[in-house]
């Protein structure tokens, strides 16, 4: 069917594969996706792998494929990595303790979601606080 759709038939099995997958998710969630005991709602399958055929077309114009002969990649230094964590900390110091430590939670990975869960603190109040942080760090830095 997907191949139908104008896919090279390695294409086609991987869009397939996602289909199920989004399906088995669906279902997980509490999706009924049969008619009967034994019929499976087809339209269902067919407009999802409709979607995700459509979403891979999407995706394939906005690329832009360059050889990689045209590209000329020059290094002019060398970055000491050390040397911009050690500034980096060494401009968290001029921040507010709060700001620091948010900024320090959510580069340790920490997600701005799951932090604010932890301290009842507002999921927008995070994410500026961070976003403030960052960029200033890389205005100081010139990132």
């Amino acid at each position: 069917m997907v191949q139908r759709m104008g896919c090279n038939k390695d294409t086609a099995e991987d869009i397939v594969m996602e289909m199920y997958i989004k399906l088995k998710k669906k279902i997980d969630d509490g999706l009924d996706i049969m008619f009967t005991e034994k019929e499976v709602n087809y339209y269902y399958v067919f407009k999802t792998l409709n979607t995700l055929f459509l979403d891979l077309k999407k995706k394939e114009r906005n690329v832009t494929l360059e050889s990689i002969d045209d590209v000329h990649i020059e290094v002019d230094q060398k970055v000491n990595y050390d040397s911009v964590y050690s500034l980096v900390q060494e401009e968290l110091t001029n921040f507010h303790w709060y700001d620091q430590k948010v900024y320090e939670l959510i580069e340790a990975g920490e997600s701005i979601r799951a932090l604010s869960e932890k301290t009842k603190i507002s999921y927008y109040s995070l994410y500026n606080t961070y976003n403030k942080v960052k960029n200033q760090i890389k205005k100081k830095l010139n990132l």
